[in-house]
């Protein structure tokens, strides 16, 4: 069950990186609203999953998972370059959370 909280509360990095955008610098209230949700239950999951996960581990992945699919959303949805350096890290960040999963 920690694996499952600690992806979900990688999903809403994602969520609220991507709501930060939309906020207008906090002057919009609904996107910020949005996003201090978003933040709140990214770190409630967090910490759920790190009632049995080591936590650099956890953290890693957390990160991993945000910064991620924060990089795929910027291309796909902000026409943000998708370069083969960019995708190659991308890769990188991937191999990485694969490989702490396996020794996890």
């Amino acid at each position: 069950m920690a694996w499952i909280f600690l992806f979900l509360a990688g999903l809403l990095e994602i969520g609220w990186a991507v709501g930060l955008k939309y906020t207008d610098g906090f002057r919009l209230p609904v996107p910020t609203a949005l996003t201090i949700c978003a933040i709140i239950a990214s770190l409630a999951l967090l910490g759920l999953s790190l009632r049995t996960l080591p936590l650099g581990t956890a953290y890693a992945m957390w990160t991993g998972i945000g910064t991620m699919g924060t990089v795929i959303v910027g291309i796909l949805l902000f026409s943000e370059p998708a370069t083969a350096i960019r995708l190659g890290c991308i890769g990188l960040i991937v191999m990485g959370i694969a490989g702490l999963k396996l020794t996890s």
